[in-house]
Parts: structure tokens; sequence; C-alpha cells
């Protein structure tokens, strides 16, 4: 059986492996196998609003309570707030049900240790062999002579809410009008609660899950209603979460999207200025723009770039003493805040900043010049060694000499689904995306997959 863990937990079509309920069966076991101790015999388990998401849920639970764990389960829940629970329940573990930004027909399984933080590579690795050993029946003898019980957690929304309040202590938004694209998702009544709380005047947007609505035309990956809105309503920003709350895309009050580096040059540039910008640096990744370091050197702010994906980020914050990371997705990492991004905290960290500068977001977004960057998504029956294809490799060279300094290229494999993803940067956006669509052709020619 191949590998089951991908970028960001498991993933994949719900109902079909690896998101069966049988191999969420195993994957429970495997995870109250490996984290219950002494100190806590309780795993959280939270989950979006995808109809998938009670089928998992109970696979899991069982799987827990077969191995004498306790499930503390917290319904639909960001993934960022599962973490919090799970530190503040002080539960020896946390599983979120979600495939985030993903179509609902997708489900996954992301874990959090007893302190909220993901796992490691290595702890994953040995969470995945205990499964595969479980669904070896032969190879697993050991079984609890303890059973757990489901325990529902029923003010854990609240407690994520005031937790996310406490973040931002002493700010009121009394007179900001908002806008809420809630992406059908894991925060559609809690963000809303959150920043009503706080004073401001809100209009929500996607909040009506129906368990097969969730990302659908809405949300961090479609928000152009959202810029609608935010103009029609004459809005101070905009905000889009993603289906499981860990990233925001942001819309100024001219109706222009943020990129997230931009979002992140904001947030920079006011922990710098409160002081809370430890050591100066900020973590991005190979996928950030070429205006994230130009505007961060500007203020005398090192920028350094990990591989793609939050694990990676929230290991080179860990190494190089940062508080701050993340990705031009929107994906955001506040370490003097939190233990993984939350889409919700970016929000209420850019709306800080603008009350500390007195400045519109418009203003705030042009301390970042975007250079024209374009990605396409190429599906793929395999993933080879791209440095070895020839035929790709020859267009590579051909695209970079013609981008000179200008510009740049670099090409991945999703780690969550079968695509190879092309990107390019360049001075112009025709530059950009006449050599993003050359050497897509040639990943297409050698490596695509056959209509």
């Amino acid at each position: 059986m191949g590998k089951l863990f991908g970028t960001d937990g498991i993933r994949g079509v719900a109902n079909r492996p690896p998101m069966t309920p049988e191999m969420a069966l195993a994957v429970g076991r495997a995870i109250a196998s490996y984290f219950k101790n002494n100190e806590s015999d309780t795993i959280v388990i939270g989950q979006d609003t995808r109809i998938s998401g009670d089928m998992l849920k109970c696979a899991l639970a069982a799987g827990f309570n077969a191995s004498g764990v306790d499930a503390c389960l917290v319904g639909v829940m960001p993934t960022p707030g599962v973490a919090k629970i799970t530190e503040r329940l002080g539960a020896c573990a946390g599983v979120v049900i979600s495939a985030s930004h993903n179509p609902y027909e997708d489900n996954g399984i992301k874990i959090f240790d007893g302190k909220g933080w993901k796992l490691s590579e290595s702890v994953e690795e040995s969470v995945e062999k205990l499964v595969f050993d479980q669904l070896n029946l032969d190879a697993y003898s050991t079984f609890s002579r303890s059973v757990g019980q489901c325990k529902v957690i029923a003010d854990a929304g609240r407690c994520y809410a005031d937790f996310l309040i406490s973040t931002v202590s002493g700010m009121s938004l009394q007179g900001v009008r908002l806008v809420l694209d809630c992406s059908h998702g894991a925060t559609f009544q809690v963000a809303p609660d959150i920043f009503s709380r706080l004073g401001a005047d809100v209009s929500v947007l996607s909040d009506k899950p129906d368990g097969v609505n969730i990302n659908l035309n809405c949300g961090s990956q479609h928000p152009e209603i959202l810029k609608q809105i935010v103009l029609e309503n004459k809005a101070h920003a905009g905000f889009a979460f993603d289906g499981d709350g860990d990233r925001v895309i942001a819309v100024d009050e001219t109706g222009t999207v943020l990129t997230g580096d931009q979002a992140m040059t904001i947030c920079a540039l006011n922990l710098k200025q409160n002081g809370r910008l430890v050591n100066n640096r900020v973590i991005g990744t190979v996928m950030s723009n070429m205006g994230l370091k130009i505007a961060l050197n500007k203020h005398d702010i090192q920028l350094f770039l990990s591989q793609v994906g939050d694990r990676h980020v929230m290991e080179m914050m860990k190494a190089e003493g940062a508080v701050l990371g993340g990705e031009d997705s929107g994906h955001t990492i506040f370490l003097d805040r939190h233990t993984t991004g939350d889409g919700i905290l970016t929000a209420l960290q850019i709306l800080e900043a603008m009350q500390t500068a007195s400045k519109p977001l418009s203003a705030l977004a042009a301390t970042m010049t975007v250079y024209p960057q374009v990605l396409i998504n190429i599906p793929v029956c395999d993933q080879p060694d791209i440095g070895m294809i020839p035929e790709i490799q020859n267009v590579v060279r051909q695209v970079e000499t013609g981008l000179g300094n200008e510009g740049r290229v670099l090409i991945r494999y999703s780690g969550t689904q079968p695509l190879c993803r092309i990107m390019v940067e360049g001075p112009s956006h025709d530059d950009a995306r006449s050599g993003a669509e050359k050497i897509a052709e040639a990943v297409h020619q050698t490596i695509g997959q056959i209509a």
C-alpha cells in the first residue's frame, strides 16, 4: 500500500480509498494508540460542513473508543479552532475532518498533537505504519481492554471565539463595515459572531451549508461576489475564508482582491511597528511573489523561503525564530498568537493594522507591488523527477533565459492532487502567461494524463 499522508494530512474522494469508513476506523485506532498517555485519554474531533463528515467522524470515533480513548465531539469547527480546543481541554490529540478548499466530494483527516501542533513527517510515518498494521489483521493483535465514549463539547465554538477576541484585546470595530464570505464551510457560525461581538457592521455571504455547497463558487477560491458586495455596501473590507477556515483572502474598499503576500506584508509592517516582529524576519515559500521580498527589504525585514506547505513554513519559523510566516494562498501563521494558520485571526490582524496606521486597506496593500504571476495546473498520470526529463528542462531553460533577472520559473507536484503546478513570474502578465503555457504544453506532452 502506498503513502497515506500528503502535504496536509490524509485526503481523497470521500467513500473511496483512502477516505473510506474502514480506513478512518484504522486511522482512529492508530492515532489513539500513538497519542494516548497517562495524562490524557481524550481526542478532539471537529469537522467542516461536507456531507461525508459524519460518516468519517463516526468511524474515527469508533476507532478511538475501541482503543480505550474518549472522543470529544466539537461539531462544525474551523481547523485552527480544533487545534486550540485540543490544547485547552488537555486532550492528547485533535483531529479535523476536512478537505480545506477542495470541492465537497473530497474529504480529509488532519491531525494535531496535544499542544495544537501539526505533526512532523516522522510522526506521520509512525502513525501511518500503525494504520497499515491494523489493516492487516494478522499483524495486529493488541486490543484495548477498555472502551471509550463519545462526548459532545457544546461550548467549543464560544471558547474558540473568546480566544480569538483575546488576541486583539481592546480593539473595537464600531463603525467598521465588513463583508464575510464563509464559503458555506466551517466558519459560517463563528466568524460572524466574532466580528459582530467586536462591534462591526457585518454582512455575511455563503453561510447556509447544505453538505454539498462548500467552496462552490464562493470563499477564498472565488471572491468575485464578495468584491461586488463590498462595493455595494461601501464596506471597509471583505474577507473570504476557505472551507475549513485556516486561510483567508482579503478584499479592500475599492473591490480589489489582495494576495496572501500583500496581507502578510501589511501584517509584517504592523508587527514591526508594535514590537512583535521577533528577530525582524518573515517566512514565505518558494511560491511567494518577488514583490514580497522587495517590500520587506525596504523596511529591513528579512525574508526566508521554505518549501510549499504550512508544515514546512512552521518548521522554518521555529528554526529561524520567526513569529510570522505564510503562503500566498492566504494561509498565514502568527506564532505569537496561535500554533497554526487561522483565517479569522489573520483578518483580525489586518483590521488591527488598518486601525494602527489609520489608513484604508487599499493604501496598506500598496506597500507591496505584485509581480505578474501565472500558475497552470496540469493533470499527470505519474510524478517522475522533473529535473530528469529533457523535454521539459529544455523548455524551462528557454523561458528562464527570456525572463532574465525579471522573473522566475517554479515547477512542483501537488501534495494533495495528481497535478503538476507550473508557476512563472515575469515583468508583465503576457510574459508570464506565455512562459507558463510553453512549459505546461511540454509537461502535458511528456507526463500529462491522456484524455
